[in-house]
Order: structure tokens, then C-alpha cells, then sequence
């Protein structure tokens, strides 16, 4: 048996000492270390500068300026508003303002979106060539010049407010806007917007019921008719207690514009048109290729259990495409709510607009706009967790 030269063997304890900057762990650390210091140097020089020249500028710095008068107008605001008021509460303005375009334009590019989606795999030659026309087309041009277009068709397409259109009783629609009546039942209005909140309420619980049901059981419970019932019956029901009032605050022409009733501007109409069919086409994509990812044998599966094709859409194919359509979905909802800072260029008040005001007013704008972003980037990570959160509900849970 052959023995190990002295040479080839090196007793434990005479190891060669490796140094320390040879070692590859301190030498991570000590990278990190001097990477986070450089970050951290550049970050003082940048914000000591930008102090240091503000100063010798005698510009203020700080948030103090949120407790002054702004001093201007905005053409629409959710809650009470008046030039006397604050600048903190016009930007809130401007917040709300954001966040209802943004919310009624996810809910409404979500629809046509599915449905132009839907509609581009639809035999019908005619049907699926719409769509197709629809999506290639305004997907394809700046949503700052549909934005454009749309505010220009309305302003300049429809007539004055004393030659307005009137299509339907109460209804007007002219440059200055659209003017629809709408209820003026006190009370009675309260009670059923409460009780269609509980009806809203009370239908998802029983879907969830009945989904369990179904799971447990096989049995299917006719939830969807059920809770369209209660989001229908409860207001109505509130609405004969209340002694089933029909008084409606009607828009009325007074002067130059029309008075009473809700008034959709041309601003508001334009931006959500814009943003709704813009966003609408890549929603139609994704929706468009989250059915085309589901295997064609479930199509066939469904119809040779002898389901209508809508059923098949409705039962079989959409819900196992949620879980390819949901990600970039998220994404699309995004851009609609940052888009809608184009409202600007249309004079919308929204968050932007009036910040670059309060900006040109007091001179602060480090602060505006940090306040700007800081909104945006909330809105964004509010949507974000929401849509991961329902996306981990409907993902397929693996076994380990």
C-alpha cells in the first residue's frame, strides 16, 4: 500500500492564513459598505446643495405653505371648495379628483376591454373584425392625442348650451357639458345607497357560501340570481319605505349654462373617454390572450357536456384565464391612474394641475412635486397590493 509523500499532507493546525481582504465574504460586506457610504455622501451633497441655493435665493423651504390661502379656483371638486380655502385642501381636490377618474376608468376599460377581448375570438366575421379595428387602431395613437380629439369633439362638435341636444327629458348635451337629472329624495336617497351597500355585501357572502357548498358538496346554488336580487330588491325597498319618492332635481338653462342636475364637464368627458378606450385596447390583448392560453380541450370538453358557448366562456375558460390575465392587468390599471396626469393638457383639475398652480404660486416646488409623487406612488402601491392579494386567491395551490 502506497504512503502519502510528508509533502502532500499539511497538518491541521499549519493551514495558510488566508488575509482578510482576500476573503470573498469580507470583501462582499465591505463592498456593500462602501457602496451604501457613497449613496449616502451623494445624497447629503445633493439635499445640503439644494438647501444651501434655495437660501441664498431666500426661497422658503418646508410644508408650511399647505396652511395658506390659495387664493384660486378650481372648475370641479367632489367636496366644498373655495378660493379662501387652503392650499393643503385644494390638492386634496385635486386627489379626489384623480382618484374618481381613475376608479371610474378601471371599472369602465375593464368592461370594454372584456368585451372587445371576447369579441376579437367571436366567429362572427363581422363582430370579430370590429373589435379587431378597434383595438389595432386606437391602441396605436398617443393617448394625448385621442385626449385631444375627444375634448375638441365636444367643445367644438356639439352646440351651446341654448341650442343644446336634448335627446331624452332632462337630458342636455351641449359644449358646456352634459346635464342629466338626478334624484332629490333627502333621506330616502341615504337609506338606499346603505341599503345597497348591504346588498352588495350580502350577495358576496353567499357567493362564497355557495362556492364552498359546491366544492363540498357538488350542489350549485343559484347565487348570482340571488344576490342580484338583493342588490336590486334591498334599495327598492328602502325606497317604498321611505314613501317611494319621484322628485328629481332637473337641470335647468339659467343665463349662459345650465343649472341643477349633475353636470358630466367636457374636461371630465374627455378624459375618461380618452383613457377608458385607450387602456380598453390592451386590456382586449390580454384578455384576448389569457383565453387563447387555456388548452382548446376545455372548449371541447364543455360543449361535448352539451354547454352553450357562452356558458363554456363563462364557466370554463375565463376563470382558468384570470390566472394568466391578472399580472399584466395590474399593469394596465397602473398606467390608466398615471395617465390620467395628461388631464393637464385639457384642464382638468386634477392633482396635477392643481399642484403646478400652487407651485407657480408660492415658488415651492420641490415640495409639490415630492407631493405628487408621493400620491401617485400610494395610489400605485394600493393598487399593486390589491391585485397581488386576489391574484394569490386564485392561483392554483400546489401540494409540497
Amino acid at each position: 500500500m502506497a504512503s502519502t509523500p510528508p509533502s502532500a499532507a499539511t497538518p491541521r493546525g499549519n493551514q495558510p492564513k488566508v488575509v482578510w481582504w482576500n476573503d470573498r465574504r469580507y470583501r462582499a460586506i465591505l463592498y456593500q459598505v462602501l457602496v451604501l457610504g457613497g449613496v449616502f455622501l451623494l445624497g447629503w451633497y445633493l439635499v445640503n446643495n439644494t438647501l444651501t441655493n434655495l437660501a441664498s435665493r431666500d426661497i422658503a423651504t418646508g410644508l408650511g405653505f399647505l396652511e395658506r390661502e390659495a387664493g384660486f379656483d378650481v372648475s370641479e371638486s367632489p367636496i366644498e371648495y373655495s378660493p379662501a380655502d387652503t392650499y393643503f385642501r385644494v390638492l386634496v381636490v385635486g386627489v379626489l379628483n384623480t382618484l374618481k377618474v381613475s376608479i371610474i376608468g378601471i371599472i369602465l376599460a375593464t368592461i370594454i376591454g372584456v368585451i372587445a377581448g371576447v369579441a376579437r375570438l367571436s366567429s362572427n366575421w363581422l363582430i370579430a373584425k370590429f373589435a379587431t379595428f378597434y383595438v389595432e387602431g386606437l391602441r396605436n395613437v398617443p393617448v394625448l392625442l385621442q385626449l385631444f380629439f375627444w375634448y375638441s369633439l365636444i367643445t367644438e362638435g356639439l352646440p351651446s348650451p341654448r341650442q343644446a341636444f336634448n335627446p331624452i327629458t332632462g337630458v342636455f348635451l351641449s359644449n358646456r357639458g352634459f346635464g342629466i337629472p338626478v334624484p332629490d329624495w333627502g333621506g330616502t336617497m341615504t337609506a338606499m345607497l346603505v341599503a345597497l351597500a348591504a346588498g352588495i355585501l350580502a350577495a358576496w357572502g353567499i357567493a362564497r357560501w355557495a362556492r364552498r357548498r359546491q366544492e363540498q358538496t357538488g350542489q350549485i346554488f343559484p347565487s348570482f340570481r340571488i344576490g342580484l336580487a338583493l342588490i336590486i330588491g334591498l334599495p327598492l325597498l328602502a325606497w317604498l319605505i321611505g314613501g317611494a319618492p319621484t322628485a328629481m332635481d332637473a337641470p335647468e338653462l339659467k343665463g349662459f349654462n345650465f343649472q341643477g342636475g349633475a353636470t358630466l364637464s367636457p374636461e371630465f368627458a374627455a378624459l375618461l373617454i380618452g383613457l377608458v378606450f385607450y387602456t380598453g385596447t390592451y386590456i382586449a390583448e390580454i384578455v384576448r390572450g389569457g383565453i387563447l392560453a387555456v388548452s382548446h380541450g376545455q372548449t371541447e370538453a364543455g360543449l361535448a357536456l352539451g354547454l352553450r358557448k357562452s356558458l363554456v366562456m363563462r364557466l370554463i375558460l375565463l376563470p382558468q384565464a384570470l390566472r394568466v390575465i391578472i399580472p399584466p392587468l395590474t399593469s394596465q390599471y397602473l398606467n390608466l391612474t398615471k395617465n390620467s396626469s395628461l388631464a393637464v393638457a385639457i384642464g382638468y383639475p386634477d392633482l396635477v394641475s392643481v399642484a403646478n398652480t400652487s407651485i407657480n404660486q408660492t415658488g415651492q416646488a420641490i415640495e409639490g412635486v415630492a407631493i405628487i409623487m408621493l400620491v401617485y406612488l400610494t395610489v400605485s402601491l394600493s393598487i399593486s397590493a390589491f391585485m397581488n392579494w386576489y391574484n394569490r386567491r386564485i392561483e392554483l395551490k400546489g401540494g409540497r
